[in-house]
């Protein structure tokens, strides 16, 4: 088959945009008396989602200075569209709850912010109304268990012991003061990790 052909012309495709352009120019505008192409398109509603009007320029802007998509709804319809629009119109569920099925919240949450956060971490008292201090301790963590016993202390140590036996340890076990020993370099390694630990957690 040639491409100059006839029967090449009667199977060619057409554009997209020619095509849209001659529907336009076929279609008369819709608005009541009339005649002018109604090359724009305008919303059909609410219900017909995918549907238009065909007006001409003049006519669908003053269509669509009265369009209105929630006409005929209330309030709380309206409301209740917008809510489920976050959402694409999809179904949702909470958090950790299986096939819909959803459980009650605690009233008062566990976690703490703020000041109050702030001694909850670090275990210190926190200060009462009027001025006294209050205790407030938090159990101390593995890890911290761990770094305390690497100093050779127990229990919950005041900040200038920790400092203390920290300074005594380090002299103790500097690779200077052993002649390169490797047990003293490992062990001068764990004293400095434990105190960084704890005085990341604010025991110091």
């Amino acid at each position: 088959m040639k491409p100059r052909s006839n029967l090449f012309d009667s199977i060619r495709v057409k554009p997209q945009h020619k095509k849209r352009a001659e529907a336009a120019s076929e279609s008369v505008c819709q608005w009541d008396g009339c005649d002018k192409p109604g090359e724009h398109r305008a919303p059909v509603g609410r219900s017909a989602e995918g549907e238009y009007f065909r007006f001409c320029v003049d006519h669908v802007r003053r269509y669509n200075k009265g369009y209105n998509y929630f006409s005929g709804l209330s309030d709380s319809e309206i409301a209740r569209y917008q809510k489920e629009a976050a959402t694409g119109h999809r179904p949702t569920w909470k958090i950790g709850s299986l096939g819909g099925e959803t459980s009650a919240a605690p009233e008062i949450s566990s976690m703490r912010s703020g000041r109050a956060g702030y001694y909850s971490a670090t275990g210190r008292r926190q200060p009462g109304r009027n001025g006294e201090s209050v205790a407030h301790e938090r159990l101390l963590k593995p890890l911290e268990k761990k770094a305390i016993r690497t100093l050779g202390l127990e229990g919950r140590p005041e900040a200038e012991l920790i400092r203390e036996r920290y300074k005594l340890l380090i002299k103790q076990y500097h690779p200077d003061a052993n002649h390169g020993d490797r047990g003293s370099e490992e062990r001068f390694r764990e004293v400095l990790d434990a105190y960084r630990l704890l005085k990341r957690s604010g025991f110091c």
